[in-house]
């Protein structure tokens, strides 16, 4: 666990997490509660949404009859395992970039993390994305988040 916490610590923390339960910031205050907007809380909710994703995958396997889960060439049912995979892996793609989308604007969620280009100072804005090809300039001004 320390592991992986140490892996998407710094994910987060561009993104505008900066506080934890345990009432530390990575900026070095206190926070007496942040509420779901800290570590802890984005891990439990992607292990939530993880978990409600599997439950509808069962759910969509049980009660609906649906052309998908039929062989085409028996007309039994059956599991094709590539296709319902991409179907999945594409809806959680969207939910993603939506939730991005709106968490980085800072329409539902702190901002993004931005700093100078060598890091040494930094702050939470919520910001305008490029979403073209200027996007891809891995030198960003500071007040742009195209890299992230």
């Amino acid at each position: 666990m320390w592991r992986q916490g140490m892996f998407v610590i710094p994910f987060m923390t561009r993104l505008g997490i900066t506080n934890s339960w345990g009432g530390w910031s990575i900026t070095g205050g206190t926070t007496p509660n942040p509420g779901i907007w800290s570590y802890e809380g984005v891990a439990r909710a992607h292990i939530v949404f993880s978990g409600l994703c599997f439950l509808a995958a069962i759910w969509h396997w049980v009660y609906w009859d649906l052309e998908i889960f039929c062989d085409e060439r028996t007309g039994k049912p059956s599991l094709d395992l590539p296709k319902i995979f991409g179907i999945h892996l594409f809806l959680t793609g969207v939910a993603c970039f939506g939730f991005g989308a709106f968490h980085v604007t800072g329409l539902f969620g702190p901002g993004i993390w931005v700093s100078d280009p060598y890091g040494l100072t930094g702050r939470v804005l919520s910001v305008n994305p490029a979403w073209g090809v200027e996007g891809f300039d891995p030198y960003p001004r500071l007040e742009e988040s195209t890299r992230r």
